[in-house]
Formats: structure tokens, sequence, C-alpha cells
């Protein structure tokens, strides 16, 4: 924490240097062999020394990219005019560079009142930077979301938004039909989720729609989001970047990077999300669609793993980590590694509803009961009493009661209704107090009709 007392010097971090090197190669960026630190110049209450330590014209990294899919919702717009929505399309958001730099105070409103939390005044802070190649809220969703998850598996950040973790500035401009240049900017700010800043980019393109149509000029601004009146409240006229008046830090000596330390750096970063997906895709066989949700954290493709090794079934396991299990994470606000549900402990749950052993709600009556209490899997099951009837012996003689009671629907079947075949197995679950194997119930009671 630094407060600007004086006889205060800055020391480098070097942890998070390193963090930001990880960060900058994970994003296809070239790492400056040489990189330095400059004061930023600027009078607000977040900023005790009324400059900040940041990087100005040699930054860590620059010229960078990230991968995103436009989903089929997503509108582009190139060179000022509407384009067909294109499905399933992949496009390179540019990522102009990576700077490290101090953080500054958090500053919290309270209706005409204003307070300074200085605790993470001084922290170090990196700072990504794209281009001006973002051309929808639904393509900035993405582009978030997907740097989330690469920082995640770096295991640079816990990316908490509430926390501040990680934060998201964003700047937009609308351009005239038929201009080549982008109009006057404003940056939004106080966004505290990747849903408030797709709103608030909503929000901000029609509010600027509406003043350049009405013959109106942009005013260049910081603007704050207020989610509770869904709209966004002037902060402060923005600066140009000549008013920061940068010059080098004094109290910070310029930094080599060797070619040999980025290598080092480069040769021991993990397996990337997209890496990860195209390998689940190509080793395991999974739909895009699952290995979408997988990838989104690094904690639940590593159990998507180990329940693999356990029980090799990819997409029973896939299934019930996306679902059930997605469920129970979201309702109780935890996740995979808080949940403390075992891989071994799944995968016996699903293998008994894969073996018919026990019916899919049922098996979703045991996974809760699991979770709300200390008792095994097998415990759940047997006092329960939940596995399925699968011995024709036994079926028989329920699959003949239901015959005899039902005979319209048996008449009904015979002359092609295939519904009526449906409403006899539901009657043989009915009488079977829902134990009876639906599989084993419905091709018996084709056998015996058929016979008939």
């Amino acid at each position: 924490m630094c407060l600007g007392f004086p006889g205060s010097l800055p020391v480098l971090n070097e942890m998070a240097f390193e963090h930001g090197m990880k960060v900058a190669l994970a994003l296809n960026c070239q790492i400056q062999n040489f990189t330095k630190f400059d004061r930023k110049h600027y009078f607000y209450p977040d900023l005790p020394k009324n400059y900040q330590i940041s990087q100005y014209d040699l930054p860590l990294a620059l010229a960078g990219g990230l991968k995103i899919k436009i989903n089929p919702s997503t509108t582009l717009r190139i060179d000022g005019e509407r384009s067909r929505t294109i499905k399933d399309r992949e496009k390179t958001i540019p990522v102009k560079r990576v700077h490290l730099e101090e953080d500054a105070g958090k500053l919290i409103h309270e209706g005409e009142d204003s307070l300074v939390d200085y605790n993470r005044a001084g922290v170090p802070l990196l700072e990504i930077v794209t281009e001006p190649e973002i051309h929808s809220p639904d393509e900035a969703y993405e582009y978030l979301s997907e740097l989330k998850a690469i920082l995640k598996y770096l295991e640079v950040s816990d990316c908490d938004m509430e926390k501040g973790s990680l934060r998201c500035d964003a700047n937009i401009s609308l351009r005239l039909t038929g201009a080549e240049k982008l109009g006057t900017k404003t940056e939004l700010k106080n966004m505290n989720s990747f849903k408030a800043v797709r709103e608030a980019l909503n929000y901000e393109i029609k509010r600027q729609t509406g003043i350049l149509e009405s013959g109106q000029k942009i005013i260049q601004e910081t603007l704050l989001w207020d989610e509770v009146s869904a709209k966004t409240v002037a902060m402060r006229s923005k600066e140009e970047a000549m008013d920061y008046r940068y010059f080098p830090e004094p109290d910070l000596p310029g930094f080599v990077l060797t070619e040999e330390k980025i290598r080092v750096v480069k040769d021991n970063l993990p397996e990337l999300p997209q890496a990860l997906k195209q390998r689940f895709v190509r080793d395991y066989g999974l739909i895009e669609y699952d290995v979408e949700i997988l990838a989104q954290e690094k904690r639940l493709a590593d159990y998507f793993e180990a329940c693999f090794k356990i029980y090799p079934q990819a997409k029973s396991i896939s299934n019930w980590l996306i679902g059930p299990l997605s469920y129970e994470l979201n309702s109780r606000n935890l996740d995979i590694q808080s949940l403390g549900l075992k891989p071994t402990e799944l995968t016996t749950l699903i293998s008994f509803v894969d073996q018919d052993k026990i019916s899919n709600l049922s098996a979703k009556e045991v996974l809760t009961e699991r979770l709300n209490s200390k008792k095994t899997i097998e415990e759940i099951i047997k006092e329960k009493d939940l596995l399925q009837v699968s011995d024709s012996g036994e079926l028989s003689a329920i699959i003949d009661a239901v015959i005899s009671a039902n005979q319209k629907s048996v008449q009904d079947y015979s002359s092609g209704k295939a519904n009526a075949l449906m409403f006899l197995v539901g009657q043989v679950m009915r009488q079977s107090k829902g134990k009876a194997n639906p599989k084993v119930a419905q091709e018996m009671l084709k056998e015996k009709l058929t016979n008939a």
C-alpha cells in the first residue's frame, strides 16, 4: 500500500513482473527486450501522490491477439456498414499492449458523497489494452470470457470482479456511415460483471446514437455505470494522453529482458484453454459445445479428466458435469473444489445410471442427498430403495397385470398407435413405484403385445 509519504521509494514486485510476462506470452504478444516505468500525472482523490507509476512508450509487451468465437446472435459492423450475421465465426481481437502499473485507491460512491479506500493503492496491476476492433457488446463479452479463462489457467488472478481482482474499463465510440475515422470516445467504468459491461455498452450505443442523430457532438468523458438506474452517469471530462505529462520514473531503472529469460517463462506456461479444447475434442470425442463449458474453469476440466481415469466414459461424465453437477454448483454458489465430491463418488453414481441400476432422476436425487450429508452413494441408494427392477420374472408379473387392466390401450397399440405403448410403460412404472427399469419394461411389453 502506498499513500505517497515522503521518503517512500518504489520497489518492483518480481512475481508481478513474471505474471505479466506469462499473460503477454499467452496473448501472443511480443515481449520487449527493454522496458521501463514512467510517471503518469493526474489529480484525483484516488491517487495519493498525484502521479501513478505506469508504463508509457516502452511497455512490457506489444502486438498480440486473442481468438474469440462470434455466436450467431452477434452482428458485425465493418467499415461503418451493417454486415450479415456469421455463424460460428472466429475472430482475433488485437491486443495493443500489456503493461504494469500501480493500482490507485478505490472510490466508493454513496449518494452525493464519495469515499476513498487506499488499501489497494500501490498494489501491482497488469493492464491489457486492445485495439478498437471489438464491434459489438457481445464481442466484448466473449473477449472478456476468454481472457478470464486464460488468466485463471495461468493462476495469475482469481478474477473475482466483486473484489476488484479483475476490472474492465470500456472505451466506446461510434463511426458515422461512410466515415473513415472513429468518432469521439467515452470511457465506461464501475462495471462489476461481464453482464454489466454488455449492458453498459448497449446503453451507451443508444445514447451516443441519439446524440449524433440529433446533430449534436459527443463529449469525451469518463462515465460511471449505474446498475440501479441502468444508465451511465458523467464522472469527469477525459484528459488527452499529452495532459498526463509522462516522464521516466527516476526511482526505478529500466529492465533488460533477455531471450533466454523469455524462453524460460514461455516453456513453463501451462496448457491454455484453446489447446485444452482442441485436445478434449480430439482425445475424448466430445462435441465443441460441451468442451466450451468444461474449459471455462480449469478445475472443472481437471475434475473431468480425473473422473475419466476412473471411468472412461467421456460423454456420460461430460453430461453430468455440465448438467446436474453444474446445477448443484450454481445453486450452492460453490466451485468444484469446494463442493467436496470426490471423482470416485461421481463416477460410481454415473456408472449406476449407465448400467441401468438406478434411473437418471433417482441419481439426481442421490447427488443432492450426498451433498447435503456425509452418507456414501451406496448408502443413500440402499436407504431410499432406488435400485431399478430389471429382473424379468419380477417385471413379468407387473406387466401382465398392466396389460390385463388396460385392454383399450392394448387394442390401440395393436392398431398402430405408438403412444399407447408409452402409456403402458408409464403404468408399469406406476405399479412398480418407479423402480422398474423403463428400457427393460418397454422391451418386455413389446414382446408380450406382439405375441399376444
